[in-house]
């Protein structure tokens, strides 16, 4: 029976997922590569084709507004089709109409502008970086003029023996009339490309409206006919999460336009309705937008105005909507996040710019949603979700970890300072950082964690328990009443948690069972025992060993508590049990195995076989037999008799006799 007690459940895959890992890295960094080179040389392919679904993610919505009064399908697609490119032509002859108007009076604001320039040398401004600048390149232009006229040292320069000839005379090539062909292929030309682009976009868009319902149906043919259930979800979330940014950032881009449009007209600017509708656009750019739809409206106040205030009051203008917008609007407005983090959009702008231009700047945060989101749901393509999305990527335990094996109790107690904002001691200790230490002795287990750093993590961890002393003394125990519930057995309801008893006047020792990271386990336990108010030391594992016990002081002790972080150590707790209950046999003997129990039964039969009084699995399971089980009405197990061996000769010469 002890054999069957000791197998360690499943245990061996843990270790080879580091070589599936390995195994499927090249083809995803193959698949990556493949797919930017893809997209880079099929630009003129694939951004109408993103644009356009893009835009069909965005427009199906008032398709389905439409839809839902009765107006029939085609009629209904073509008008809000068509009504949305009439919206981008309208918008993009007002923006040309403004620049040729702002392109006519360029020169009216010249005078300022030599103005304000002198006026800032007269300011004794000239005297500063810019009048130095300007002299050290002055300076250099000489040197190097005198350096290629003067020879060098030794060397003779012969007399000019023949005049110098006289200069060239400038020669100005006329260009003969252009013919009205070249004419209109000159003016048009550039006009082609564009107008071909947007009628293939609005071409596809009304199709894929169209047939919007065959696309999906094709689609999860295609990419996930074996889990249609999660393809249709991937499917819905790309649209919803796509959708709703693009309608949702328009109305902030909309509230964010028309005051700076209006601030504009009011303080003097000239353009205004050219600069609010270049905010508008521009700030569909991540971050850099709305500074770059500042710049222009800035430079025009330093132009127009003699003085400074309607750069002040421009500046002020800027400010306070970009305030606004940023931490009222925004949050008001967006019902959810695009999932991506910040650091992932500015990748994605700089990535999607490279790959298709300005274009591709304006979809950087669509189509970066559309890949997270199928990372999110597909499980080949989760490291998409890994690189660009906004949750986090390790677990609170695996943070911890990292943090313990790199030797940084700060850090690590600043994460657990972010936990105890929401939970108490005990959950961190039992949903935290037991399970951290767990992961540090499977590595122990595997062999990969070198002697120095299980004892640097073990440190690491024994300073991160001094820092969260804190915590325990603001945290004062009630002790509990007649009234308070009793943990049935099988555990306590999830509805009505159990009260921690008192553990006033009793004396416990917390030992670790094998090692450093046993060790730090206890100390755990032996500060939630205190804050119980138990007198509780934690011992270091090596007072357990045989010449250790000898010399251990347990007279007084109410309860002794070894804590395990390995499952297999069965055997080694019950020879430290045995060795224990010599010493002194009325010694009530509690043993912490830190891993879930396969059957609620084992852990009956494992108390059987080590001997001890109790066995417990978690953090509060641990305290509350500590503190309950301290009493003098419990009697202790007694000290399991071991039968003695004979001597080899006697074995053997039994039979013979017989």
């Amino acid at each position: 029976m002890s054999q069957s007690i000791q197998v360690e459940p499943k245990r061996v895959p843990i270790a080879s997922e580091p070589q599936a890992e390995n195994a499927v890295a090249y083809p995803h960094l193959i698949a990556v590569v493949s797919t930017i080179a893809a997209l880079y040389f099929g630009r003129a392919i694939f951004m109408p084709l993103a644009t356009a679904i893009l835009l069909t993610f965005a427009l199906s919505p008032l398709v389905g507004a439409l839809r839902k009064i009765r107006v029939p399908r085609p009629v209904a697609i073509v008008t809000v089709v068509f009504g949305a490119f009439a919206a981008i032509v309208m918008f993009g002859m007002i923006v040309a109409g403004q620049i040729g108007s702002l392109a006519n009076n360029l020169p009216l604001y010249q005078t300022n502008i030599e103005t304000k320039m002198q006026s800032l040398k007269d300011a004794n401004f000239g005297e500063g970086i810019y009048s130095r600048v300007s002299k050290l390149f002055e300076r250099l232009g000489r040197q190097i003029q005198e350096d290629q006229v003067t020879p060098p040292p030794g060397e003779v320069v012969a007399a000019p023996s023949e005049p110098a000839a006289p200069p060239p005379l400038p020669v100005q090539v006329v260009d003969p009339e252009p013919q009205p062909l070249q004419v209109l292929k000159t003016i048009i030309g550039p006009l082609i490309e564009p107008l071909a682009t947007g009628g293939i976009v609005i071409v596809v868009v009304i199709f894929m409206l169209l047939k919007r319902e065959d696309l999906r149906d094709r689609f999860i043919r295609l990419v996930g006919a074996s889990d249609i259930h999660r393809t249709t979800e991937a499917l819905e979330d790309a649209g919803r999460r796509v959708g709703q940014y693009l309608l949702m950032q328009l109305v902030v881009n909309v509230t964010y336009a028309v005051p700076i449009g209006l601030g504009l007209w009011i303080i003097g600017v000239p353009n205004a309705p050219l600069w609010a509708l270049m905010a508008l656009v521009l700030r569909f750019v991540p971050f850099i937008g709305p500074v770059i739809s500042s710049i222009f409206p800035l430079a025009l106040a330093v132009a127009v105005d003699p003085g400074w205030s309607m750069l002040l009051w421009t500046v002020a203008l800027f400010a306070i909507v970009e305030l606004v917008s940023n931490n009222v609007i925004e949050p008001w407005l967006y019902g959810s996040r695009t999932g991506l983090s910040p650091l992932a959009i500015i990748l994605a702008a700089v990535l999607w710019t490279w790959l298709w231009g300005p274009i591709g700047l304006l979809l950087s945060t669509p189509l970066t949603v559309c890949l997270v989101v199928l990372g999110r749901h597909v499980p080949r393509f989760e490291f998409l979700d890994v690189m660009f999305g906004n949750k986090p990527v390790l677990q609170p335990h695996q943070q911890l970890y990292q943090r313990l094996l790199a030797g940084d109790p700060d850090e690590a107690t600043e994460r657990a300072e972010e936990f105890l904002q929401d939970n108490d001691l005990l959950t961190f200790y039992d949903t935290v950082a037991i399970p951290a230490l767990a992961v540090g002795e499977l590595d122990r287990a595997r062999g990969v964690m070198s002697d120095d750093r299980r004892k640097r993590v073990a440190e690491s961890c024994l300073a991160l328990v001094d820092n969260l002393e804190e915590y325990v003394q603001d945290s004062e125990p009630t002790a509990p009443t007649g009234d308070d519930p009793v943990e049935p057995e099988g555990g306590s309801s999830p509805s009505k948690p159990l009260e921690l008893p008192d553990g006033s006047g009793k004396l416990i020792l917390c030992a670790g069972g094998r090692g450093e990271l046993d060790d730090a386990t206890m100390a755990m336990l032996a500060q939630l025992l205190a804050s119980r108010g138990a007198i509780a030391t934690a011992i270091d594992h090596s007072s357990l060993e045989p010449a250790g016990i000898k010399r251990l002081d347990v007279s007084g002790v109410d309860s002794v508590v070894i804590g395990y972080l390995s499952a297999r150590s069965v055997t080694h707790a019950r020879y430290i049990v045995r060795r224990l209950k010599r010493v002194r046999p009325s010694l009530r003997i509690g043993v912490v195995l830190w891993a879930p129990a396969d059957d609620p039964l084992s852990d009956m039969k494992l108390t059987a076989a080590i001997g001890c009084d109790f066995i417990s699995r978690t953090m509060r399971d641990a305290v509350v037999a500590a503190l309950t089980g301290a009493t003098a009405e419990v009697k202790p197990t007694p000290v399991p008799k071991v039968a003695k061996r004979k001597p080899k000769a006697a074995r053997v010469a039994t039979p013979a006799a017989t």
